[in-house]
């Protein structure tokens, strides 16, 4: 077994314009402060990182590699989250999801998932310049709006869905096996990939590819109802990174899983700073240590009632607690009986 590393947090919901959340520098000196080890870095924000330029030079990302560990943090994983839900968009989001991309790609939706495309390849190069062995992101969607179908799904359009985005997903697994990382999908509403059925589909989609891996965020099971412990039982051998993330569900006569259209602080099911929602995390915790997972404990804070800095600060210390130092010796080993070969067996089994 091996303890897990951390703490960590995912920068992504606290980069801002304003100081310390400006520059890689500063929010660095921040997240350290707070007694983090780890940054989970975001590439779509060159303030913080030059995603090609990491990809294309070894020195820069030595430098970017030097620079965070001054600080006494370490990079545990860039993410694409914005850049892989470019990779599939079903027409119905075009221009939803346009913000996510540079202007010059904006309108014209074969040109911004090719630099979708390019982006993750990047990600896969520049993972490898910075020593990773994870990435995160997410997988696009082509068939969400088809959730819940009204009038009914016709026959075949998931199984052509998935086709297609396996086809899409193919090249970028390749080039990520080429450089030795696993691609970690957060399994998550919005996405083709939002459960353990479609990732399964997925997965058979592309064969079982050996790095078409799992982020493994508990919220968002939560807020589907689905076992979000026995999902480690079953997919613990790709689960390869982590997000630390609370959430809660609490439907009424009024309202359940789809929300009502209402805002987040309205929602049956909402997501919660760390301690304050409904997951078992003592659980997770040992299910990880358990099962050997050698990743980072990163957390997302993601919270419509409690303040950033609070939920970070308590965050950090959350983790820190749940992280399991794990033993290297079975704790009755004071009573071993000795022996061990087989004739000391074989006399108490009277042989």
């Amino acid at each position: 077994m091996t303890t897990i590393k951390g703490p960590a947090v995912f920068l992504a919901q606290f980069i801002g314009d304003k100081a310390p959340f400006n520059s890689l520098e500063t929010i660095c000196e921040w997240a350290a402060g707070l007694g983090f080890k780890g940054i989970q870095l975001p590439t779509n924000d060159p303030r913080f990182i030059d995603l090609q330029k990491a990809a294309e030079s070894k020195t820069y990302a030595d430098e970017l590699v030097g620079k965070v560990g001054s600080y006494g943090l370490e990079i545990t994983e860039l993410s694409t989250h914005l850049q892989g839900q470019l990779v599939a968009v079903n027409p119905a989001y075009d221009l939803a999801f346009d913000a996510f991309a540079p202007d010059q790609y904006k309108n014209n939706p074969k040109a911004r998932q090719e630099w979708a495309v390019q982006q993750l390849m990047f990600a896969a190069k520049a993972s490898q310049n910075l020593g990773l062995n994870a990435h995160a992101t997410f997988s696009g969607s082509l068939l969400w709006h088809m959730f819940h179908p009204w009038p009914q799904r016709p026959e075949g359009l998931v199984d052509a869905g998935f086709t297609e985005l396996a086809r899409r997903w193919m090249p970028i697994l390749n080039e990520f096996d080429n450089c030795g990382v696993d691609v970690c999908y957060e399994i998550h509403p919005g996405e083709d990939l939002f459960d353990g059925i479609t990732y399964e589909m997925f997965l058979e989609k592309v064969n079982n590819h050996p790095r078409a891996c799992l982020l493994y965020d508990p919220s968002h099971f939560v807020l589907q109802q689905l076992d979000y412990i026995q999902y480690i039982d079953f997919y613990h051998e790709r689960i390869k990174a982590f997000h630390v993330k609370d959430s809660e569900f609490n439907p009424t006569g009024k309202q359940g899983a789809f929300g009502g259209y209402q805002s987040w602080a309205n929602r049956a099911g909402r997501y919660r700073s760390l301690g304050d929602g409904q997951v078992d995390f003592g659980t997770i915790f040992s299910k990880l240590a358990q099962y050997d997972f050698k990743g980072w404990a990163v957390m997302e804070w993601e919270c419509s009632i409690k303040d950033s800095q609070v939920g970070a600060e308590e965050g950090a210390e959350f983790i820190k607690k749940h992280i399991i130092k794990v033993t290297d010796r079975a704790f009755d080993d004071f009573a071993s009986s000795g022996g061990g070969d087989i004739e000391f067996n074989n006399k108490i089994l009277g042989l």
